[in-house]
């Protein structure tokens, strides 16, 4: 059953990615214009690169030979080449994506330490220091990245310097690296860090008051044994899934906090191919981001059963 629920999973990841390959494919030809004018982006060219582009991209051929060829070239890391740089879009990401990344598992991980600790932490204590956990993850919660980003660089960087402000430490090991990305992680995790916090003291208060949760009691079990294994582990799953529908986001929204943060990740390159209509860089990207969300969320879909033995296939219990 377990086998069958796993297979079923993936045949969706791999569906999903196919539809996604598809509609940013079709996006040159959902542009206004000729698909030459959309991947030039409006510039004037000379015959010669227009040829080079209809070769390039095979437009002399049928639409589904197109995309055949363009889809082979991108289960081979082959995205073509970039029109502002005449360079391959494989390079431009490569150069780039280990920043994205890195601020994403550092987001993440914030996430995970500090939000579920937080959720976990007003649950078990109540009282003043459940009102406080709920007061301050609400508020956090409620700050979009950008103005996330705006608050610290003017607490931590401005006023007092503790953290620098721009770039990602490149070049200067990771301890610098991780510094550089302090704020920016800090940044990008606040929002998803009060809504995973919230979820986990909601799930937490829920099961310590299941019936199993008090039989385990009566029989006499230490307290803390109940709470690993009757409380905890049966919060894990709904925790789970916030967290991964957060971390999921986490990949979109680090496009904005690399702009504010002037760090050299896909985010920033995205929004400079955008405003220089480079279309191949854009395509690229695109499909990456939308492929990283859908393999975290099918990552989480198969921990589920995983972290609790009554699930089945089809989400029976």
């Amino acid at each position: 059953m377990i086998l069958l629920f796993i297979l079923r999973r993936l045949g969706r990841l791999v569906a999903v990615l196919f539809l996604a390959s598809l509609l940013v494919f079709s996006a040159v030809y959902f542009a206004p214009g000729s698909p030459v004018g959309a991947l030039s982006g409006g510039r004037a060219l000379t015959p010669e690169q227009v040829a080079q582009l209809q070769q390039q991209y095979h437009l002399d051929e049928p639409v589904l030979v197109r995309y055949r060829e363009w889809l082979i070239g991108v289960v081979h890391g082959d995205f073509g080449v970039s029109l502002i740089n005449q360079e391959t879009v494989s390079s431009l990401i490569g150069a780039r994506i280990g920043t994205t990344a890195l601020l994403v598992a550092y987001a993440s991980l914030l996430i995970v330490l500090v939000g579920v600790s937080l959720g976990i932490l007003g649950a078990l204590r109540g009282g003043v220091v459940d009102a406080a956990v709920i007061g301050v993850t609400g508020a956090i919660a409620a700050a979009p990245s950008f103005v996330a980003a705006a608050i610290l660089v003017s607490l931590f960087a401005v006023n007092r310097t503790w953290f620098p402000v721009f770039g990602d430490g490149a070049g200067e090991g990771i301890g610098s690296r991780l510094w550089h990305l302090t704020l920016p992680a800090v940044a990008l995790a606040l929002a998803a860090l009060g809504l995973c916090a919230r979820v986990t003291r909601t799930s937490v208060l829920e099961e310590q008051h299941r019936p199993h949760v008090a039989v385990a009691r009566s029989r006499g079990l230490p307290a803390s044994r109940v709470l690993r294994h009757h409380v905890l582990r049966n919060a894990l799953v709904p925790v789970t899934t916030a967290v991964g529908i957060t971390v999921a986001g986490l990949i979109a929204g680090a496009v904005v906090v690399e702009e504010a943060f002037a760090l050299n990740g896909i985010g920033t390159l995205l929004i400079q191919s955008i405003s220089e209509h480079d279309l191949a860089v854009v395509q690229a990207i695109t499909l990456i981001l939308v492929a990283a969300f859908v393999v975290v969320n099918t990552v989480v879909d198969l921990l589920h059963p995983l972290l609790d033995p009554r699930m089945r296939v089809g989400g029976a219990s």
